[in-house]
């Protein structure tokens, strides 16, 4: 499994966003653990001190907990807090910016959300 990586995000930073998806998503329930440091730097070729950074991240951020001997697990409430923090950060940052470009293109957000109905 090779991944495309993105030249402008340093690569431990978009494997740490990869994770957090695969945790909203329900890829990587709470309480289950997450893959090696060695198996996801062999599955997308990149180095294990990489790997080691972004899960290190998630670890600060009480997403993941070490379990001595056993690996990184997924944290019990992980979900719920990074479903609250990605809210903020969407409304905070990305709405703005959705907002302003659908009022530029006159675009109605009550008839786009229809239009998956049709």
């Amino acid at each position: 499994m090779v991944q495309a990586w993105n030249d402008s995000v340093p690569i431990y930073r978009q494997l740490r966003d990869r994770v957090v998806a695969m945790i909203l998503d329900g890829e990587l329930p709470e309480g289950e653990a997450v893959p090696s440091v060695r198996q996801v730097a062999v599955d997308y070729q990149i180095n294990p001190l990489t790997v080691s950074k972004a899960y290190q991240d998630l670890v600060d951020e009480d997403l993941l907990e070490k379990r001595r001997g056993l690996g990184l697990f997924v944290r019990e409430g992980a979900r719920t807090r990074l479903l609250e923090i990605e809210r903020r950060r969407f409304l905070r940052e990305e709405w703005p910016l959705l907002r302003a470009r659908l009022a530029r293109l006159d675009l109605d957000i009550g008839k786009l959300l229809n239009m998956g109905d049709a």
